[in-house]
């Protein structure tokens, strides 16, 4: 069984027991959170597909770890200007383990 669910902007197909590394979400290592928005859940040739969204569905996951993603440098200079800028970033990331799937058929 999947389901494609969408958070921080993005659509993530998923299955139970994966792994999965999203945006930065609230909450505490160890801690349980549910995604509301899903946008299809099913296995094989049974799947519901929402419009936009599958009513009554969730996926439980679990918080394994807060972490970071590489330094992204943004260089410009302008030639013959003596002008510069370094800019560093780094992205914040959540990966969570997905524990159950559930869709509540209507």
């Amino acid at each position: 069984m999947f389901a494609v669910i969408k958070t921080g902007g993005k659509q993530h197909r998923v299955v139970a027991d994966e792994v999965l590394t999203v945006g930065k979400l609230d909450g505490d290592v160890g801690s349980k959170i549910t995604f509301g928005e899903i946008l299809a859940i099913g296995s094989g040739d049974d799947v519901m597909i929402g419009a936009p969204l599958v009513s009554g569905a969730s996926v439980a996951a679990e918080i394994v770890e807060h972490a970071r993603g590489p330094k992204v440098i943004a260089f410009k200079k302008r030639r013959r200007q003596n002008s510069k800028r370094k800019r560093g970033h780094r992205q914040d990331y959540t990966i969570v383990k997905i524990v159950s799937l559930d869709g509540a058929k209507n």
